[in-house]
């Protein structure tokens, strides 16, 4: 019999989509089953792709961007410094001309320019002249009305921001200045003005302006003392007079011309002077043959002068009078040469400044005595020989033959030392 084909399984459908509330089937534990092998297909988007099977593993998470590191903040830029030297070069019916002078630091951004602001006299609101920063130290303000008094200041600008305003420290009039403030200082005025202690000072300095400019002293800074320096002003100059000059009107004193916020200045130095003290500790080093070394200290009061040198004198015991041995010794110390010999000699020294010699000396404590040069005669000295002989008969006695009754002589020689 033949036998019959196995039975075709029927294919089944599809299961239709969970919906949501029922519980999903029961699954194996995810450790029994075989990880999946990657995919070698490209990878489809997630909207094309199928969605996953419940129960399935989840796929792997991308890896995430490492977190960006965290740098330092870089130091905010610093704005510039103010401008410098802030002053009228002219004033006319209707504008105003500043200067100055650039700031001393400008930042790491560099400098962008200027801006100029004035406010009238008795209000507080600052405008600004110029619409954009401008790098030219040397600016106009037109458009102004005549007889107004307006405050000016200029700010420097930079990208990091703007600098503290540089301010007039008067409001400027409005009006036209025919003719700008100028010193002329006189030629020997313009270095160290020297007087003695108790002399007057009596100096007139010329100046030009109009309308008549207002005249101000000052020294270090700080308003002259009126009841010790009288100052007389007129329309071309300004006299500074002291009756009796002391040690300490010395300083510097300035001279300022202003016309409206334009002005001119000059500097005038006046130092007042006296005669040093002596110097100090002034004592023989050494005393040899014809010569002398002396030392001494500077003096304490120089007398408000540099010290120029000293003078060193010499007195001989026997006449007492004072000569000059030497002039202008620039050091502390010196040698005093080709003295008489057999003298006795004394030393004093003067210290000398711009106003002269000290009135007092130093004396030295001790006296130098030179002496004579003595020649002592020494003989030679010669050995002393041994002149020692025993006695030595040159002549012996000889014998003699004599008559009775008559005298008669034996002689004979010997010789010996001593005798």
């Amino acid at each position: 019999p033949e036998k019959e084909p196995a039975p075709t399984p029927k294919e089944e459908p599809a299961p239709a989509p969970v919906a949501e509330g029922p519980l999903a089937p029961e699954q194996p534990p995810a450790t029994e089953q075989p990880p999946a092998p990657p995919a070698e297909s490209a990878p489809v988007s997630t909207a094309e792709a199928a969605p996953a099977s419940e129960g399935s593993p989840a796929p792997p998470a991308e890896p995430q961007a490492p977190a960006p590191e965290l740098k330092p903040e870089k130091p905010k830029a610093e704005p510039p410094s103010s401008p410098l030297s802030l002053a009228v070069e002219e004033v006319s019916e209707n504008s105003i001309t500043l200067t100055w002078k650039a700031p001393e630091q400008t930042g790491r951004s560099g400098l962008d320019g200027y801006m100029v602001e004035i406010c009238k006299d008795g209000s507080t609101d600052w405008t600004a002249v110029n619409k954009e920063p401008f790098l030219s130290t040397r600016y106009t303000i037109p458009d102004l009305s005549s007889g107004d008094k307006v405050h000016v200041r200029v700010k420097a600008v930079s990208a990091s921001g703007a600098s503290i305003p540089a301010t007039l420290e008067q409001p400027v009039l409005i009006r036209e200045i025919l003719q700008l403030p100028r010193i002329r200082m006189p030629r020997h005025l313009r270095q160290t003005y020297l007087r003695r202690v108790g002399d007057a000072v009596n100096i007139m300095i010329p100046f030009q302006g109009k309308p008549e400019p207002e005249v101000i002293w000052t020294k270090d800074g700080q308003a002259l003392d009126t009841s010790r320096i009288n100052i007389r002003n007129t329309q071309k100059d300004t006299i500074f007079y002291i009756r009796q000059a002391q040690r300490s009107d010395s300083g510097k004193y300035e001279l300022a011309v202003r016309i409206n916020g334009a002005e001119d200045k000059a500097a005038l130095d006046i130092r007042v002077i006296e005669p040093p003290g002596p110097p100090q500790n002034l004592k023989l080093v050494d005393v040899w043959g014809f010569n002398v070394a002396l030392e001494w200290n500077p003096p304490v009061d120089n007398g408000n002068s540099e010290i120029k040198g000293y003078i060193v004198q010499k007195s001989d015991k026997k006449s007492g009078k004072w000569f000059t041995a030497l002039e202008r010794c620039t050091r502390t110390s010196c040698t005093i040469s080709d003295l008489i010999i057999g003298n006795t000699y004394s030393f004093r020294v003067f210290a000398e400044n711009a106003c002269g010699l000290s009135e007092k000396a130093a004396i030295a404590s001790g006296v130098a005595h030179i002496k004579k040069t003595k020649t002592a005669y020494q003989p030679e000295k010669i050995p002393q020989r041994d002149m020692m002989e025993p006695p030595k008969f040159t002549q012996p006695l000889t014998d003699r033959t004599t008559t009775r009754g008559y005298s008669t002589h034996l002689f004979c020689c010997v010789r010996g030392f001593p005798q």
